[in-house]
């Protein structure tokens, strides 16, 4: 073959290996992968919500006795702790009133000022809270009690207790608000969401979540009403729901020991955390009925509850090193050897972005 013509075949070649690789490059190159474990120092007596704050990139890590711990994630750094925040399990933020809210194991909320982290005072809401969804046209924050069955609602501009409302679920879980005024409540011990109107306090609508069991972690896409549940039970699935009728219109396989749910508008993408069997599941949205899996990375034990930050697509979830102790409780509802005991100086931030 001429020199030329072998050199241009051989051109040609390249531009078709090329092309016929560039779908699976493209598929290849958004996978999300491991880019930092952090270790924080200290004791570690357990954890559980992770909150994001755009803007800043801090994350507030709700750590239980160790309280919440401030971290700067674009900076790499702990910023430090909300004071007096003790037993918190979580930290949710109200931007509009430059207000934040601990969540601690009490029944106490510790109000905090976001600008500059300094805390205002420690609130009295009743004997015990687990987590905490603000509601923005009533203006009003949602206080899961479960162990004493009932739901508070606080003024998120004063922190004022509203009223409290008697349920029929001792496992309370995620809550969402549907746009309409109302708080979509996930009960685990029920297998059921319920509708909540915010401002007349009262229970409104009951939804079985047929197919899903201890429905746990939850969100929403709001434009198209459709609500995505993280589900527990024997057949761990993310259940889709029609936020406006209650019916489950999709379920998908997800791992054991789901904790997390976040729906990205931006990319059509519901993200799920599942602690027991240590992955992040991820569908891609291609309708409000229509899901496909995009990915499943491979985490760490332990690693159930997450957050997302919407303009880097980068997932934070937390975890520790422990052991399963047998003079302590065991909690075999999530698994049969499910952690009970931690070694201090093992708490991370782990941090995964599309690469």
């Amino acid at each position: 073959m001429h020199k030329n013509r072998l050199n241009l075949f051989r051109a040609a070649l390249l531009v078709g290996t090329a092309a016929l690789l560039a779908p699976a490059l493209a598929q290849a190159a958004p996978f999300y992968k491991l880019e930092s474990a952090v270790t924080l120092p200290g004791p570690v007596s357990g954890w559980d919500y992770v909150t994001f704050e755009p803007g800043r990139s801090y994350l507030y890590l709700g750590r239980r006795k160790e309280g919440v711990t401030v971290y700067d994630a674009k900076a790499g750094k702990v910023v430090g702790n909300i004071e007096n925040s003790e037993d918190a399990n979580s930290a949710k933020l109200v931007p509009e009133f430059d207000r934040g809210y601990t969540v601690n194991e009490d029944g106490s909320s510790t109000e905090f000022q976001i600008s500059t982290l300094k805390t205002l005072g420690r609130i009295k809401l009743g004997e015990d809270a687990d987590n905490a969804f603000y509601e923005p046209q009533s203006k009003q924050l949602l206080f899961m009690m479960g162990d004493s069955k009932q739901v508070a609602f606080v003024d998120a501009a004063s922190g004022k207790l509203l009223g409290k409302l008697k349920m029929d679920s001792e496992k309370l879980e995620s809550a969402v608000p549907d746009g309409q005024g109302n708080m979509l409540v996930a009960e685990r011990d029920r297998n059921r969401v319920e509708r909540i109107d915010m401002t007349a306090q009262k229970v409104t609508a009951t939804w079985p979540t047929t197919g899903c069991e201890q429905p746990t972690g939850m969100d929403e896409d709001s434009a198209a009403g459709r609500l995505f549940i993280g589900c527990r039970g024997s057949k761990p699935v993310l259940a889709v729901m029609d936020s406006r009728s209650g019916k489950v219109v999709a379920d998908l396989e997800i791992g054991r020991g789901n904790d997390g749910v976040v729906y990205d508008a931006r990319s059509h993408k519901v993200y799920t955390s599942n602690g027991v069997d240590a992955d992040l599941v991820i569908y891609r949205q291609e309708g409000p009925d229509q899901y496909k899996l995009d990915q499943a990375i491979g985490t760490r034990p332990q690693a159930r509850t997450m957050a997302l930050d919407p303009e880097t697509g980068k997932v934070y979830l937390i975890t520790a090193e422990g052991v399963v102790d047998p003079a302590q409780a065991i909690n075999r509802a999530a698994a049969p050897f499910y952690l009970n005991s931690y070694f201090p100086d093992s708490f991370t931030l782990l941090t995964y972005a599309p690469r």
